[in-house]
């Protein structure tokens, strides 16, 4: 923890009263449309894990917000994500997402779903929106890292931009005009050059950190608090003073050996413990994850709680 005592000195970790910050530092999960064996979520889903996250035993109630990767329900073309109608059910917090690597004809229906959820269900809705982020690792996965690591399809700083207009364009008019709109990226993709104008057309930068995979450099558990800071401090480096919100990053508790990274429960504990309660109540943080949901990632888990569970693996208390 080192490091980050430094740069907190430095003024380079943005808190709750820093620069830029947010007035309400929000505190949840990253929630996919489908579980992990590729079948599709609904609103009883939904509904069971942002009950599930309130009441994880150690946490005083504090994770009410949600982040979603997108705002169409699965298993159709345009409707609106069910998790929305949970959300208000439970009054948990949304960042709102909106998938932004399928083409112009797959965001249109994006952009349809989120206007048609604030129409039906009104300020119950729109008032628990924290903001809208379009995409979510685009830029890494079109970059030269991410097609080497075959990351699968991305979309381009310019893509990116013009979704961002185009959704600005849209929202005039709406209750959601005026909601902070962001991007969600690696370090190493919100640095690039080519990508400074997406940094110009956001409020917010969403930062997802994952020291576990960064296997150009050393990476043990014992150097994790100091590596997440240390990408932390470069996505604050072209921030340009706006809040990045912290939304995906954990340790999991199974999986295979990254270079130094050793997956294990004591190994996913320690991180949650040195890094996410530095987080928690501080800044604006997704935890990775709650419940498994990645179909590309069936031989690892980075679960707080199995899918049949409310019992975490670990103790949560901070």
């Amino acid at each position: 923890m080192q490091l980050r005592q430094s740069l907190v000195s430095l003024g380079l970790v943005v808190t709750a009263a820093g620069p830029g910050a947010l007035a309400q530092a929000f505190q949840g999960f990253n929630y996919g449309a489908t579980n992990n064996d590729g079948s599709c979520r609904g609103y009883s889903d939904f509904r069971g894990f942002f009950e599930r996250a309130k009441g994880l035993p150690g946490t005083e109630g504090k994770f009410t917000a949600a982040r979603l990767y997108t705002s169409v329900q699965c298993g159709s073309a345009a409707a609106p994500i069910e998790a929305y109608q949970a959300a208000i059910d439970t009054d948990t917090h949304v960042l709102v997402g909106l998938w932004a690597s399928a083409g112009r004809a797959v965001y249109e229906n994006e952009l349809n779903a989120l206007i048609a959820a604030a129409n039906q269900l009104g300020t119950a809705f729109t008032d628990r929106v924290i903001g809208i982020s379009v995409g979510s690792e685009d830029l890494y996965r079109s970059s030269p890292q991410g097609v080497a690591n075959n990351a699968g399809v991305g979309a381009t700083g310019a893509e990116i931009e013009g979704y961002i207009g185009w959704l600005k364009d849209w929202l005039r008019g709406t209750p959601l005009e005026g909601k902070p709109i962001g991007h969600v990226d690696t370090w190493t993709a919100w640095i690039m050059p080519e990508n400074a104008g997406v940094v110009a057309a956001v409020d917010f930068l969403g930062h997802n950190g994952f020291p576990y995979f960064e296997t150009t450099k050393p990476n043990s558990i014992d150097l994790a608090a100091d590596n997440f800071w240390s990408a932390v401090a470069q996505t604050e480096g072209v921030a340009g003073g706006k809040p990045v919100f912290i939304t995906e990053t954990g340790w999991p508790s199974m999986g295979p050996q990254q270079r130094d990274a050793i997956a294990s429960v004591e190994n996913a504990r320690r991180y949650y413990s040195q890094v996410g309660c530095a987080l928690f109540g501080k800044r604006t943080a997704f935890w990775y994850t709650l419940i498994d949901a990645n179909t590309a990632q069936t031989e690892l888990s980075f679960a707080l709680t199995p899918l049949d569970s409310a019992t975490p693996r670990f103790d949560l208390a901070c």
